[in-house]
């Protein structure tokens, strides 16, 4: 069993549909796994292994080509959304005991595809963060180095898939939240277009700043587990109907980019020299198999104040009833989220959404003329696990916890598709990823490319790890 953590999640389905081993099999490696490496990380505190089997043993009822896409895989849930019959906690203090009794729409669709749930991945507080603790469950170490940050907020699902706790997991992005720990952990995390993966609507009914995603080990498995989370449901208003062709087919089949552009900052941010170097150097590469790359970017200069305004605004819708009755058991960073959309005005509000639409076109005239965008992932690399955030880079000091993040959420605000890959190692061997954007909805050109970028830079197979030699 302990061979199989190190096969991908392609290699598994294929042996699940093949009968050659079965859905229990995979839970039983999964817990032996999490049994040897999880008290360095922290990645996986909640699990439901006993759910995971009593469904598993419900799907092989049925003939193995009725199983799903999955065929019995088992995933990882972030813990920010609602798994029926298991302690589901948002990261918060307010909901330590809560156990649903229904599972968000995320969850019955992956299951639905054959997934298998097994445990719920560790998050910041309703997800607020790009460094993943709580006062539940506590810190998520890096497993390439234990004193730093796995990133967040989906950090949880980043080192598990880096240790081989997990060959796919569920995350989701609003600033990063899916590519911040991949690149940290030296995994891949995609953020897919808004509408493309169906979710549960608690506040906001039109939201687009936040959707859920795939995160995996290489870019074949997150495209793999990306068909299973896609599709229209009548729960979510802005829900996609899936593409004729399956993403994993445009992942491995998908045309070479003829021209793209690289940028180390996007024009907005700082970015750590040594982070920027490797991420320039790969993405030069790109030369060599014909593509043309030029140095651009689109004109994000209203990128900081849209974002924090909106985030704002979301924080505002969400929280704002646990803000008045739980003020006491909310983090600051979150308090301070809430109050300031609290307090914006309409015309704050009206000038923000002016500025993404006017940063969508310029977006949309950029990507007519670039078929993709390459940049760095995330602005430094993994930092000190007790450092809150990033608060100084290159001189530049943030005026907030979320600053640090523009080189991600600048796609956010133009309905981008992006994902971030390995792409190196800085002189203290630690992961440094890339990122790769393209235009709203263009999600298949975006994987064929990512694959190919991993295939150049021969870093797809970088991990599972084993965190204890980092200790």
């Amino acid at each position: 069993m302990t061979d199989l953590i190190r096969e991908s999640a392609n290699d598994i389905v294929a042996l699940l549909k093949a009968g050659e081993i079965t859905p229990l099999d995979c839970l039983a490696a999964l817990e032996g796994r999490i049994a040897q490496v999880d008290k360095a990380v922290n990645a996986l505190p909640t699990l439901c292994f006993e759910r995971a089997r009593d469904h598993a043993l419900a799907l092989m009822k049925n003939p193995v080509a009725e199983r799903g896409p999955l065929a019995g895989l088992p995933v990882p849930i972030k813990d920010l959304n609602d798994v029926a019959g298991v302690r589901s906690t948002q990261g918060s203090p307010i909901f330590a005991n809560h156990v649903p009794a229904k599972s968000d729409i995320l969850v019955e669709n992956l299951e639905a595809q054959g997934g298998i749930v097994y445990a719920m991945s560790n998050t910041p507080e309703f997800g607020a963060g790009a460094n993943t603790f709580n006062e539940v469950f506590g810190r998520t170490l890096n497993p390439w180095n234990l004193s730093r940050s796995a990133a967040g907020s989906s950090g949880g699902a980043a080192a598990a898939l880096a240790t081989g706790m997990a060959w796919i997991a569920h995350g989701s992005d609003m600033g990063g939240s899916l590519r911040n720990p991949a690149s940290f952990c030296g995994v891949v995390g995609m953020r897919p277009s808004p509408g493309r993966v169906a979710m549960s609507v608690y506040g906001k009914i039109d939201g687009t700043l936040g959707v859920d995603g795939p995160m995996a080990r290489n870019v074949e498995d997150l495209a793999l587990l990306f068909d299973a989370m896609v599709g229209a449901n009548p729960a979510d208003p802005l829900s996609l109907p899936r593409e004729d062709v399956s993403y994993l087919a445009q992942t491995r089949t998908g045309p070479k980019p003829k021209r793209v552009a690289f940028s180390r900052d996007l024009g907005i941010t700082p970015v750590d020299r040594e982070v920027a170097t490797i991420v320039e150097k790969a993405a030069l590469k790109l030369q060599d198999v014909g593509v043309i790359v030029e140095e651009a970017h689109p004109d994000f200069r209203e990128a900081h104040e849209c974002f924090q305004v909106l985030r704002a605004l979301s924080f505002a819708t969400g929280l704002k009833t646990l803000y008045e009755n739980h003020r006491d058991k909310l983090k600051p960073d979150v308090i301070w989220n809430v109050e300031k959309g609290l307090k914006l005005t309409g015309a704050e509000i009206a000038r923000a959404e002016m500025q993404r639409g006017v940063m969508f076109a310029r977006a949309r005239e950029f990507f007519s003329r670039y078929d993709l965008i390459l940049c760095p992932a995330t602005i430094v690399a993994p930092f000190p696990v007790e450092q809150r955030y990033v608060t100084e880079c290159d001189g530049h000091k943030f005026s907030n916890y979320v600053e640090w993040l523009a080189i991600v959420y600048a796609f956010t605000n133009v309905a981008s598709p992006a994902i971030s890959i390995p792409a190196g190692f800085t002189s203290e061997n630690l992961p440094v990823g890339l990122q790769i954007a393209a235009p709203c909805r263009g999600e298949g050109r975006l994987l064929a490319a990512a694959k190919l970028m991993e295939d150049i830079l021969g870093l797809g197979r970088i991990t599972p790890i084993d965190p204890r030699s980092s200790a």
